[in-house]
């Protein structure tokens, strides 16, 4: 509970028990980094705890306006929160399954930074999200049909 309550004060947040509680939900949720408000309500229930979930939405958008957590809105779904991290990724979304893939690439990366300085920009920020499904999966078979 010390690392959540130091870092709580170094984003410059008041330690509270729900922030801090929300905060453990983000950093040991197992297998998954990317959390929906209900996601997070759903793991503190599980775990005993008497947290509201409007006070979840509203610890969540606290955590994003101190860069503790990135809010995410991927095309059709609802927000996701995932904790910040000190090295970027891009992501890939799976249309049939919903996974969220994290994913880096040195020649993409390159590439955006080239592209801005063509077009007489500097790069600040950028997010990268592919939407993908499985090769030969049945949705993509029907695509490839309704084209010809």
């Amino acid at each position: 509970m010390a690392d959540q309550n130091h870092e709580l004060r170094k984003a410059g947040l008041k330690v509270t028990l729900p922030r801090v509680k929300i905060l453990q939900i983000l950093e040991n949720a197992p297998g998954q980094h990317h959390l929906s408000a209900e996601d997070v309500y759903k793991a503190l229930l599980d775990a005993g705890e008497d947290v509201g979930l409007a006070t979840v939405y509203r610890v969540l958008t606290q955590f994003e306006s101190a860069g503790l957590v990135i809010r995410h809105n991927f095309d059709g779904g609802h927000a996701l929160f995932e904790l910040s991290q000190d090295e970027h990724h891009d992501h890939m979304v799976c249309l049939e399954s919903g996974e969220i893939i994290e994913f880096f690439d040195e020649t993409i990366e390159r590439r955006q930074q080239e592209i801005a300085e063509e077009h007489g920009f500097e790069l600040v920020d950028h997010a990268l999200v592919l939407y993908v499904r499985p090769k030969g999966s049945k949705a993509t078979r029907q695509e490839g049909i309704q084209k010809k």
